[in-house]
C-alpha cells in the first residue's frame, strides 16, 4: 500500500494542465467522492494497527500535495490566459453599432417642434381619466356612438373610469387651470377598442393642438395647419379642407394632403382619389368653454389633432402600421434623424 502511494505521488508531479477544465477533471479524479484518495481511506481501516500511523500520514501528505499542485496548476493556466488575452492597447477598437431613434419619436419630436415656433406649449396628462375631461366637457352627448364599449376601454369595476381615446382630454384640463390666450399641443398615447390591421391599432399616438384667445378666426386654423403641413412634408405639398362633424368643434373639418405616394396621381393607399387625410381641425364650441369655465362672448379658439403613426406613414411611406409596434431592428435601422 505504502508503495501504491509512492506511485500516485509520481503520477501527480508527471501531470500537466493545460485548461481549467483539464484541472477541474484532475480535482475530481483525485479528491472526489469516488476519487483515488477516498479509495487509500477505504483501505486504510484493514491497514495493521502498527502500521497506521505510518500509512496515516502519507496519505494526509499525499493529500497535501494534490491541493498543493491544484493551486499551481491554476496559477499556472491563470497566466497563460492572461498572456493569450493581452491586446495591444494602441490599436482602436471596434466599431460600435449607433442605435437610432423609434420612427414615432422622430416624427413627435419634429411636430413638436414645428408647433414651438410657433408658440405652443407642451401639455401632457394621465392616461387613464374620467368621463367628464375625455367626453363630457367635450360636448358628446351621453348618447355619442364614442362611448360605446367597442370604442373605448372602461374599467370593469368603475364605469366613469376610463382609457382616453383622445388627448382632448389633456386641453380640458389645461382651459380649467389657465386663463386665456392659451397656446397648447398635447402628445400622447392612447386607447381605442378596434381590431389590429395596415391601417389601424388598439394603441396609438396622437398631437392635439389648442388655441384661445380673443379675435381668433378659422383664417388663423388655416394658416396654421398650412405651415405645418409644408414644414413636415416640404413646400410642394398640397392641402385641401372638407366639412366634417366633431362635438368639440363648430365649424369643423378634415385636413387632406396630396397623396406622397402617388404624387397625388391616385393609387390604392389613398383609394385613387389622391387625397390622404391627416388630421380633423374646428373652432372650439362655445359649449366646451363654458364647461370649462371660460367666457365664449369674450374668447374664441380653434383646436386639431392628428395621429402620429398616420403622419409616419405618410412621411416615410409605409403601408402597415403594425411595422411600427413590432420592433424589428432590420426596420428601425433604416430611420435616421436628428431630432
Amino acid at each position: 500500500m505504502l508503495q501504491n502511494i509512492d506511485r500516485i505521488l509520481e503520477e501527480i508531479r508527471q501531470f500537466q494542465a493545460d485548461s481549467r477544465e483539464e484541472v477541474e477533471q484532475f480535482r475530481i479524479k483525485y479528491l472526489g467522492k469516488k476519487g483515488v484518495l477516498a479509495d487509500l481511506f477505504k483501505e486504510f481501516r484493514q491497514v495493521p494497527a502498527e502500521e497506521k500511523k505510518e500509512f496515516g500520514q502519507k496519505i494526509n501528505r499525499l493529500k497535501q500535495f494534490i491541493s498543493e499542485r491544484i493551486e499551481e496548476m491554476l496559477d499556472h493556466v491563470s497566466r497563460e490566459y492572461e498572456e493569450s488575452a493581452m491586446v495591444d492597447l494602441t490599436l482602436p477598437g471596434p466599431p460600435l453599432q449607433l442605435g437610432t431613434r423609434h420612427p414615432i419619436s422622430i416624427i413627435r419630436n419634429q411636430i413638436i417642434e414645428i408647433f414651438a415656433r410657433l408658440g405652443f406649449t407642451i401639455s401632457e396628462g394621465p392616461e387613464i381619466e374620467d368621463d367628464w375631461h375625455v367626453f363630457t366637457a367635450l360636448n358628446f352627448p351621453p348618447e355619442h356612438p364614442a362611448k360605446d364599449m367597442q370604442d373605448t376601454f372602461f374599467i370593469e369595476k368603475d364605469p366613469d373610469i376610463l382609457l382616453r381615446t383622445q388627448t382632448s382630454s389633456v386641453q380640458v384640463r389645461v382651459m380649467e387651470r389657465q386663463p386665456p390666450p392659451i397656446r397648447t399641443i398635447s402628445p400622447g398615447r392612447v386607447f381605442r377598442n378596434e381590431a389590429i390591421s395596415a391601417r389601424a391599432h388598439c394603441i396609438f399616438h396622437q398631437v392635439e393642438g389648442l388655441y384661445i384667445d380673443e379675435n381668433v378666426s378659422f383664417a388663423d386654423l388655416m394658416q396654421t395647419l398650412l405651415y405645418f403641413a409644408r414644414e413636415i412634408f416640404g413646400e410642394q405639398i398640397e392641402t385641401r379642407l372638407r366639412p366634417s362633424y366633431f362635438p368639440f368643434t363648430e365649424p369643423s373639418a378634415e385636413m387632406d394632403i396630396s397623396c406622397q405616394i402617388c404624387g397625388g396621381k391616385g393609387c390604392n393607399v389613398c383609394k385613387y382619389t389622391g387625397w390622404l387625410e391627416i388630421l380633423g381641425c374646428g373652432m372650439v364650441d362655445p359649449n366646451v368653454l363654458e364647461f370649462t369655465g371660460i367666457d365664449p362672448e369674450k374668447y374664441g379658439g380653434y383646436a386639431f389633432g392628428m395621429g402620429i403613426e398616420r403622419v409616419a406613414m405618410l412621411k416615410y411611406q409605409v403601408r402597415d402600421l403594425r411595422l411600427y409596434f413590432e420592433n424589428d431592428i432590420r426596420f428601425l435601422k433604416q430611420f435616421q434623424s436628428a431630432y
